[in-house]
Formats: C-alpha cells, structure tokens, sequence
C-alpha cells in the first residue's frame, strides 16, 4: 500500500496562529494600546470577542493537529512514487512547527497568565 504525498504544514500552521491571535485579541489588544500609551472607553469594546474565544481556541487546536499529522503521521515521509522526504527538511519542518506551537500556546494562554504581570 502507498502512502500519500508528503504535504505542507504551512497553511495549517497560518491558519492555527491567525485563529489563536483572533482568540486573545481580547485582551491582547487593550493591554498592547495602553502599552502604548493609547486609551479610552472604546478599548473594553475588545471584550466583546471573548464569547468567541473557545470557537477560535478549538478551531486553533484543530490546526495544530492537523499540522501534527502531516508531520509526524505516516504520510509523512515518502509520496506514491516512492520518493522520499529528506530528514534535514522533515527535521527543519518538525522545527518550525514546534516554534509555531510554543507562540501560539503562549498566544492562547496569554488570558490565563496576564494577571500576573498587571
């Protein structure tokens, strides 16, 4: 049986950190803009997107997994031709996602530990 064709994690990886940015936009966002030195009443609008925040934490986690399986899955390595990834671009690939997974976790957890620095 043939395995299927080596795929990009990229788009999965765009996707996880576009939707983990959309998940802590809410407070993300007010605390960069007072940073920097930008205020008023129309900052706690952001805080109207934290109903979102577990859809976009969901739909976060999902892309990650994804990302996961095109890497570490069995697909992962050789296409139907039988030509193979090379380990320095799987291993460079398995690094980039790790990177990308250590932000995004910090990205979703940011509502959780921010208490601490405030």
């Amino acid at each position: 049986m043939s395995a299927a064709p080596a795929k990009s994690t990229t788009p999965a990886i765009i996707a996880a950190s576009l939707a983990a940015i959309g998940a802590s936009v809410c407070c993300v966002a007010p605390l960069v803009l007072v940073l920097m030195g930008i205020s008023g009443a129309w900052i706690a609008n952001f805080t109207t997107l934290d109903a979102w925040r577990p859809w976009l934490s969901g739909a976060t986690l999902l892309c990650l997994a994804l990302a996961f399986w095109n890497l570490y899955g069995s697909p992962s390595r050789c296409r139907t031709d039988g030509e193979c990834v090379s380990p320095q671009v799987l291993a460079r690939r398995r690094g980039w996602l790790s990177f990308a997974t250590g932000v995004i976790v910090l990205l979703l957890l940011f509502p959780y530990y921010v208490v601490w620095f405030v």
